[in-house]
C-alpha cells in the first residue's frame, strides 16, 4: 500500500520504506495521546497518514507547492508546523523506529514489509511464509506489530531517560 503510493508518485522503494517508518512513528505518537480513538481500520489510517506525509515530502523536494490534483489521490495538504525542534524530535523517533525494525528479525520484518509496503494480501502472506490459513498469517502480523511496538517503546524510553 505505501510502496504503491510512493512509487506512483515520484518516489523509490527506499522512499517507501522511510515513509513507512515515519508513518509508524505518527501512529505511535497518536496512540499515546489522551483521547485518541482509532475510528477507521488500521490500514486505512496508516494509508491516510502515509499520503499526507508523502505529499509534504514532495512539496519539500520540489520547493514549490504541489497541488493535490498533481498527486495520485485526492488527499489535500494539511498545515503542520515544521519548526526545528519538531523536526529533530521526529528525526530521533525515525532513528528509533529504524533500529527497532532492524532488531525485529525475520520473519516479522519481511511479513510487515510485505503487508504494508508491498500490499500483499493475508492469503499471499500465508502462502509465502507457510501459514496454514490467512487468519494464522493475520495473527502472526499482529504479534509482529506488538513486538515492533515493544522494541520501539523500550528504545524510546531509554532515550527519554538519557
Amino acid at each position: 500500500m505505501v510502496l504503491h503510493l510512493v512509487v506512483n508518485n515520484h518516489g523509490t522503494e527506499d522512499d517507501a520504506k522511510d515513509l513507512f517508518q515515519e508513518t509508524m512513528i505518527v501512529l505511535y505518537d497518536k496512540s499515546r495521546e489522551a483521547g485518541f480513538i482509532l475510528e477507521a481500520k488500521l490500514k486505512t489510517y496508516l494509508y491516510a497518514v502515509a499520503r499526507r506525509l508523502w505529499l509534504k515530502q514532495l512539496n519539500r523536494r520540489n520547493k514549490t507547492p504541489l497541488k493535490s490534483a498533481e498527486f495520485t489521490g485526492d488527499e489535500t495538504e494539511t498545515d503542520m508546523p515544521d519548526d526545528l525542534h519538531d523536526h529533530e524530535e521526529k528525526e530521533e523517533r525515525f532513528k528509533i523506529m529504524s533500529h527497532a525494525l532492524s532488531k525485529l528479525g525475520e520473519p516479522c520484518k519481511s511479513l510487515l514489509e510485505d503487508f504494508y509496503l508491498r500490499q500483499m494480501s493475508m492469503q499471499e502472506i500465508a502462502e509465502k511464509f507457510g501459514y496454514t490459513t490467512p487468519d494464522n498469517a493475520k495473527t502472526q502480523k499482529y504479534k509482529c506489530l506488538n513486538r515492533l511496538k515493544k522494541l520501539f517503546f523500550d528504545r524510546y524510553k531509554q532515550t527519554e531517560i538519557s
